[in-house]
């Protein structure tokens, strides 16, 4: 079994990296592998749009929101993007363990191997 962490910094002009951030992590997890997300840089403003049932790709982040694979959100450009009560309404923890934004190194240290979109 292999550790995926995929960090989903795609703004709103890459709509297809934010969801492909996020099929990734179901069809790994789904393979048997371990998979997490991190919502980064301008990846933060896809929490509001995704909660949103409405929204096209609504359902696949709630199945990988469900499955328990999203680990969070930048605590800095959560703010820096006007997300941050977006991040806590969705139930996610904010993280900064890095000078206020997620630890690559630690993740590295865990095992994961890091794959950005």
């Amino acid at each position: 079994m292999a550790k995926f962490a995929i960090v989903i910094q795609a703004g709103e002009s890459a709509p297809a990296r934010a969801l492909h951030g996020l099929l990734y992590a179901k069809e790994l997890h789904q393979g048997g592998h371990e998979a997490k997300v991190v919502f980064d840089g301008a990846g933060t403003t896809w929490i509001a749009k995704m909660e949103d049932p409405g929204y096209d790709y609504a359902e696949v982040y709630r199945q990988v929101k469900e499955a328990g694979l999203i680990s969070g959100a930048c605590r800095y450009c959560s703010v820096a993007f006007g997300q941050e009560k977006a991040v806590e309404n969705a139930g996610m923890t904010l993280l900064d363990e890095a000078d206020g934004h997620p630890s690559l190194l630690s993740l590295v240290d865990e095992g994961y191997q890091v794959i950005v979109e």
